[in-house]
């Protein structure tokens, strides 16, 4: 039974790693349905706002909008970068850095649950393994 190579699973830490990015970005601006459908967090960038304020609780309102324009920003950027695997080491420690924040902001705002519920420690570990692999399948690294 062959097993899988590190390249192979570099490959699907990215590929999943830069759609749950987008996915979470997909959301804010209400592609996944509307607010309250089942499984839509925010639905919309208003409801994205008032929960970056509530992670961030000493940001006035436009504060936290500049702060959530920044998190959409990156997310984007680190989720189309990692799905094909440009600058694959030094994007997977931003996100890997950008999941903490994000971490960190829930367990002091929200609970020491919260980063747990939602996997966001499990994927700064990820793209943390990520950053540390030498080489990546189908990444433009590669050439």
């Amino acid at each position: 039974m062959k097993t899988i190579s590190i390249p192979q699973a570099g490959l699907i830490l990215r590929i999943v790693l830069g759609i749950t990015m987008l996915s979470a970005v997909a959301d804010r601006f209400g592609f996944w349905g509307a607010p309250g459908a089942p499984g839509v967090a925010w639905g919309n960038w208003e409801n994205f706002i008032t929960y970056t304020q509530t992670l961030n609780s000493f940001a006035s309102k436009s504060t936290a909008g500049i702060l959530g324009a920044l998190a959409t920003f990156f997310e984007i950027l680190f989720g189309i970068f990692l799905i094909i695997g440009f600058k694959t080491r030094i994007i997977a420690l931003g996100t890997s850095g950008l999941m903490l924040l994000f971490a960190i902001s829930m367990a002091i705002s929200v609970s020491i649950k919260a980063p747990f519920d939602y996997s966001v420690l499990t994927s700064a570990a990820a793209a943390l393994l990520l950053s540390a692999t030498d080489r990546t399948s189908f990444a433009l690294d590669n050439k």
